[in-house]
């Protein structure tokens, strides 16, 4: 597995609009060879601003690496540099490699 994560910082005045940003797009990650699933997070407010990160799990490393390369994500960051003023500097890119997963499988 490999999860991907993007920390963005979001002033208090800009949190709702940040949110129904992230709400209402459409990520077109579903159909993505490799997806697994995705949350966006929200940490504490502090100092009037705000955590956020977007959470992504792959199958491996080569599907994320695979997926940026793609129309679909072409698609689904087409009006990211109109976002820009919705947090504070640039996203912090994180990722991540699985070494090890404990599940609660009693579903």
């Amino acid at each position: 597995m490999y999860i991907a994560m993007n920390r963005f910082t979001v002033t208090a005045q800009n949190a709702a609009e940040f949110e129904a940003l992230w709400l209402g797009r459409d990520s077109y990650l579903k159909d993505a060879e490799g997806f697994v699933e995705f949350q966006m997070l929200k940490g504490p407010e502090t100092d009037g601003v705000t955590l956020y990160a977007s959470h992504t799990v792959w199958a491996d490393e080569a599907s994320f690496r695979g997926w940026t390369r793609s129309d679909a994500f072409r698609a689904a960051h087409a009006n990211a540099g109109q976002t820009l003023k919705l947090h504070e500097g640039h996203p912090v890119f994180e990722g991540f490699s699985t070494i090890q997963q404990i599940s609660n499988d009693r579903s």
